[in-house]
């Protein structure tokens, strides 16, 4: 499964998942946008969402942008 997420880095909400209306999925991460740090967190709050090992979550674009693409196994 492919899901698009918006990363909210550096949020005081986090680290969690929220489900939009429309089925979107926002991620909340206290890490900030550097050296990927922020994708990182997001890829292992994704993988406790969905219950799967943190290796089943893989970065299919999006690494220096908000909007990101993961493959979710």
């Amino acid at each position: 499964m492919v899901v698009t997420v918006v990363v909210k880095p550096g949020s005081r909400k986090g680290p969690r998942v929220e489900v939009t209306a429309d089925g979107g999925l926002i991620v909340f991460v206290r890490e900030p946008p550097a050296e990927g740090r922020a994708t990182k967190a997001a890829g292992e709050e994704l993988a406790r969402h969905f219950g799967v090992p943190r290796s089943h979550v893989t970065l299919i674009s999006g690494a220096t942008s908000r909007h990101k693409r993961f493959r979710i196994s």
